[in-house]
């Protein structure tokens, strides 16, 4: 898997080529011209199996803070909830919540990534227009940033991480579709002959498990305390290459704490998308997909999603389980409240992450 900033960076090598060709980061300045392309071959990088399909992030701190959002049977967030409303458990006992707040104001580190293969040629336009809105809207020079990434194949970072919106406008106009070779339009090919070598991977493909694996984990790497990270991926969801698999991209996105709203869009909106993909990779990372079939959903979509990013929940606590034996720990926070169970509230949060190694100092 490759990740490039109109540089080919592999998966392994990212964070050292990032010094060497100018890589902006969080509003950095960048050189005039564009640095030469380099490729770099990719070093496949192992991660640790999912524990019984639960999904974790580590926590280094004795507090634990897990961040929640509240939605009714119609999918409306709740804004109104009190600690008195939930209570949370740890690996199936009480624990008691040390602070409760709902949570309007932390910073946000965003990545977008928009797919460019041959599913996404004529809603492409659409998708750079509502993504650049989005941007506008939520976006807070002060405090947010925000990185642009596409991907067929392969994935090229066309903005790191920023929070100058003239930038990021930029990076959004300049996302192009990526035809494979013999590609002739409205997804017919010619017969042009397969392309042999490492071409032959990338032509045509769509490798979006590894996209997410590599911005997850090159890009936006380890939370700082208190931030809020997000993944927005706007693709039809069908995954036709690469090294990672949905659970590894979803180990990817949870070691770095991001959560991924999935918008589901493709040929003509609706076409050929796998919803089954989309919604597991959400959900299990503690977000949502959306499926528009036309403009308008689309622009409301992105709407959704920055509502939610503005009404999350922060509980924290401290484990009654104090020992620093880098165990899991599955966290459940469940609704107290009798008349929110009976609307079918539905919560949403991380499932568990990993104590603390060592004795305190």
């Amino acid at each position: 898997m490759f990740i490039r900033t109109r540089v080919l960076l592999s998966l392994s090598a990212v964070s050292v080529l990032v010094w060497m060709v100018g890589f902006d980061v969080a509003g950095a300045q960048q050189p005039p011209n564009p640095p030469a392309k380099v490729t770099v071959t990719p070093t496949p990088v192992s991660t640790p199996p999912p524990i019984e399909d639960d999904e974790v992030i580590k926590v280094d701190s004795d507090v634990v803070n897990v961040l929640f959002t509240a939605q009714d049977k119609n999918r409306r967030l709740l804004t109104t909830l009190s600690a008195a409303d939930v209570k949370l458990l740890e690996n199936g006992e009480t624990q008691e919540i040390v602070s409760f707040s709902r949570q309007v104001d932390l910073p946000l580190s965003l990545a977008i990534l928009i797919d460019v293969s041959a599913s996404q040629e004529r809603t492409l336009p659409e998708e750079k227009a509502a993504a650049i809105a989005f941007l506008e809207t939520v976006v807070r020079p002060s405090k947010d940033e925000v990185c642009i990434v596409s991907f067929t194949g392969e994935a090229t970072l066309e903005q790191g991480l920023t929070n100058n919106l003239t930038r990021l406008r930029r990076a959004v106009s300049s996302v192009r579709f990526n035809p494979p070779s013999g590609y002739i339009g409205g997804g017919v090919m010619t017969g042009t002959p397969p392309i042999s070598g490492d071409n032959q991977a990338v032509q045509g493909s769509t490798a979006i498990w590894d996209a997410i694996w590599v911005t997850s984990d090159e890009i936006l790497g380890p939370a700082p305390e208190r931030t809020r990270r997000a993944i927005i991926l706007l693709s039809d969801g069908v995954n036709t290459f690469g090294k990672k698999k949905l659970d590894d991209a979803v180990q990817a996105a949870l070691r770095s704490e991001a959560v991924i709203y999935s918008i589901g869009i493709g040929d003509n909106f609706y076409s050929g998308v796998d919803k089954g993909s989309l919604n597991k990779i959400s959900e299990r990372t503690g977000g949502r997909a959306y499926f528009p079939r036309d403009e308008g959903e689309l622009r409301d979509a992105f709407r959704q999603i920055q509502d939610e990013m503005r009404s999350q929940y922060l509980i924290a606590y401290e484990p009654t389980n104090q020992n620093r034996d880098g165990s899991y720990r599955k966290i459940e926070i469940q609704l107290s409240n009798s008349q929110l169970k009976n609307d079918k509230v539905k919560l949403t949060h991380r499932q568990g992450y990993f104590a603390k190694s060592g004795a305190k100092k």
